[in-house]
């Protein structure tokens, strides 16, 4: 039964009956509600489901129980429950929900005993604000729960403030109420998510796989922009946003491997069966069409002189974006739990490249024979990225051929935890400034707080800790946000307070304004800020009825908490990522030898797609990836401290550019390439080292050094051009037929596309000049 359910889901069947879901209960099939599975595909529609449950069943116990003045902090303790959310197995969230329940009762047990003495509890507050955000650094779990854990802290406080704004429940009612108010609320939302996890412990994956797809395609789409043979088009703007875009793909790429990586548990374990196989193949076939679409075989456009009177880079485009398009529909198939069906578009395009090739290539014309070299490997590409498309409408295919263990990056030990926070605990790591940086401003909004209202005051430092980012961007676009998205709030819950006096209808206002918080925090924050506003003033009416005394308080306390965080950040250990930029360069660039490196020797022994070559590529890509993120958040910076974005944005375009060469490297490996070889192997080996050296000297800016022949990169390139000109047919004597000519294409790929990469080392030493690395 499970296995036609499987097939009916993933394959190019067609059925008329309701399907089960991968996840559990049964939704209609393709045949039913089409409202109800585009609903059910949406993941801003299944988390606000969950936290429409948490916040309504809260709401109607305290109804019940006619003590509305209960719903503040059990509204509280539910948002940091849901804070403290991460992607995980069931398994993988019931360790988390037994640490996070720690840390906020510690938390909120400490605010309650700390309260009554403000020097004690602003002592404490950045001291475990300093602590609790170097937690950070021992993965994504632990920063989601240390991030939570500080904002229960200053809930818990703004609850037990007797005449705070957010205090519907005091000292009479017993000292240590608040502290399990917000603990029930936590263990009430965590209740949810744990039992969520075991019905619907796949839906995540898929969703995650739908967003890779979905990713995939823009890039894939976005490339074939760069075969546009039209004179005066800015091609370093559009390398510039494919190396954007690629960051995207990257991120979509480590979220879904981490995402099955808690559900399977890597090279740990035997390999998954059922659905779980089905989405590691698919995340299997995501690295290969990337690495096949981050592939480039020359600069496109120089050849649209050459073949002027030809179609052929149009042919090329039109492949592209239908392979994009096909991207598109794989992860709307997914999310709509509907089968992939390909409608041959792509195998006519592909035709009609062949086609076209063919014809250039019985012209016999000699200033023709690079670019159809370029053009036939591309042709290769494109062809097996299609075959990777055909596989991904039959996921289930089984076991994929080869090493299918995934590295686990979480931390092994307690020693290794420890190792992973000590190695932040230095001035000039980013998460180290950052922590000082939070926890001082957390502090001087305390004391503004004790300053202006000691008792309401405490929205002053909950703004100041909801607006300090670690980059300065990110800050100041918080601030405009957060202030706007409180005034906002506040003239919208102003107005529901006078139209509708009902306290029910108030309370079906709060429960939609926290719904909403949690769709649009990640993505719509001056929509998210409004919501938790108009949160606040209608739990404060149900407790009080006086949430008109809130409105004033509640911007004026706003302003001046942003203000402090923008201080903070200008000021108090700044992490300008101008002074980052060259480092993360040379990360990029050592990481980029890595992937060489590791290409070359599968050149010399024969493909295999292990653990090895997967981690270098990965690698590769994510040190790309945190280039351009550190470029973009550079630009947002004030112009004194981005001197170098010029050089910085001419080092993302080489960067990237070197590693779609690397891309086409790998993606052409088959089996040992042999003695002809030899000359490639021993450029790509010097390639390799002038970037080791070059990331070096990158290193050292401001001394840094970078020696040697500055034009040796050059002279690889050109012998490496001639030598796969002048390789016949077959190849060093092969015949033409057999596995001869097969050999021959590879190793002239070989020696073409490491001749791009020499050339491509050539323009990088040229950019690292601008970093005052003096190069000779």
């Amino acid at each position: 039964m499970e296995k036609a359910t499987e097939t009916a889901t993933y394959t190019a069947k067609t059925t008329t009956t309701p399907a089960a879901t991968a996840d559990g209960p049964a939704l209609p099939g393709p045949e039913g509600p089409g409202w109800l599975r585009r609903l059910w595909a949406q993941d801003a529609f299944v988390y606000s489901l969950r936290v429409f449950i948490a916040l309504s069943g809260a709401m109607a116990v305290c109804w019940w129980r006619d003590q509305v003045a209960l719903v503040t902090p059990l509204f509280l303790g539910i948002i940091a429950s849901a804070l403290a959310e991460t992607d995980d197995s069931w398994r993988g969230r019931l360790r988390a929900v037994l640490v996070m329940l720690g840390c906020f009762a510690l938390a909120a047990f400490s605010v309650q005993i700390l309260l009554p003495r403000p020097a004690w509890f602003v002592a404490g507050l950045a001291l475990s604000t300093f602590g609790f955000t170097m937690l950070g650094a021992i993965g994504e779990r632990y920063r989601a729960i240390a991030s939570a854990t500080v904002i229960l802290a200053l809930y818990a406080a703004i609850s037990a403030s007797g005449a705070s704004s957010h205090a519907p429940v005091g000292g009479a009612a017993g000292a240590w109420q608040v502290p399990l108010l917000l603990l029930a609320g936590a263990a009430w939302y965590a209740l949810l998510s744990l039992l969520w996890c075991a019905l619907f412990p796949h839906q995540p994956v898929r969703q995650n796989l739908a967003q890779l797809y979905d990713q995939l395609g823009a890039y894939l789409r976005l490339k074939a922009s760069l075969f546009e043979p039209v004179r005066g088009v800015d091609v370093e703007r559009r390398r510039l946003a494919l190396a954007q875009t690629n960051g995207r793909v990257v991120a979509a790429l480590n979220a879904t491997k981490e995402s099955i990586f808690s559900r399977w548990g890597g090279g740990t374990q035997a390999l998954p069966t059922g659905r779980m196989l089905r989405h590691l193949n698919l995340y299997f076939l995501a690295q290969d069409i990337h690495e096949r679409a981050s592939s480039s075989h020359h600069h496109y456009n120089e050849w649209a002189d050459v073949l002027f009177h030809s179609d052929v880079l149009y042919r090329c485009q039109r492949v592209l974006r239908l392979q994009g398009v096909e991207c598109a529909r794989i992860a709307q198939a997914l999310q709509m739990h509907q089968p992939f069906v390909r409608d041959g578009s792509v195998a006519r395009a592909m035709d009609d490249l062949r086609g076209a090739i063919a014809y250039l290539e019985a012209q016999r014309r000699a200033e023709w024979q690079r670019p159809l070299r370029s053009l036939r490997a591309l042709a290769r590409n494109l062809a097996t990225l299609d075959g990777q498309l055909d596989a991904a409408a039959h996921p289930e295919g089984g076991e994929r051929g080869g090493d299918s263990s995934l590295l686990d990056r979480s931390p092994r030990s307690l020693a290794d935890a420890w190792e992973r926070v000590r190695a932040q605990l230095r001035p000039g790591a980013p998460l180290f400034r950052h922590a000082v940086r939070l926890s001082l401003a957390l502090a001087a909004g305390h004391g503004a707080m004790q300053l202006i209202d000691p008792v309401h005051g405490y929205w002053i430092p909950l703004a100041t800790l909801f607006v300090c980012q670690p980059t300065y961007g990110a800050t100041l676009a918080r601030v405009a946000q957060r202030i706007a998205g409180t005034a906002v709030g506040l003239v919208v819950g102003w107005a529901l307070l006078r139209l509708f006096p009902s306290l029910p209808l108030q309370a079906l206002f709060a429960v939609a304004a926290g719904v909403l918080f949690f769709v649009t925090r990640t993505t719509r924050y001056l929509t998210a800020t409004a919501a938790i506003t108009l949160l606040v003033l209608m739990c404060f009416n149900q407790a009080t009825g006086e949430a008109h005394a809130l409105i004033l308080p509640r911007l004026l306390d706003t302003l001046i908490g942003s203000a402090i965080a923008a201080v903070a950040m200008f000021w108090v250990l700044p992490d300008w990522q101008g002074r980052r930029l060259a480092a993360v360069a040379a990360q990029a660039l050592a990481a980029h030898a890595q992937y060489l490196r590791e290409i070359l020797s599968q050149y010399a022994t024969g493909k295999a797609d292990d653990l090895d070559y997967r981690l270098a590529r990965r690698n590769a890509h994510n040190a790309d990836a945190a280039l351009s993120t550190t470029l973009s958040h550079l630009l947002q910076e004030p112009r004194h401290v981005r001197s170098h974005s010029l050089a910085g944005m001419r080092m993302l375009v080489a960067s990237h550019t070197l590693l779609n060469y690397l891309s086409a490297l790998g993606a052409h490996r088959a089996g040992p390439a042999g003695p002809a070889a030899d000359l490639a192997q021993e450029a790509g080996a010097y390639a390799a080292g002038r970037l080791e050296a070059v990331a070096a000297a990158l290193r050292a800016r401001g001394h840094g050094v970078l020696t040697g022949d500055a034009g040796r990169a050059e002279g690889w390139a050109v012998a490496l051009e001639q030598a796969a000109d002048a390789m016949g047919p077959g190849g060093e004597g092969d015949g033409a037929e057999g596995g001869g000519a097969a050999r021959a294409e590879t190793v002239r790929t070989l020696q073409t596309q490491v001749g791009l990469v020499c050339r491509q080392v050539g323009v990088i030493e040229g950019v690292v000049g601008e970093w005052g690395v003096r190069v000779g």
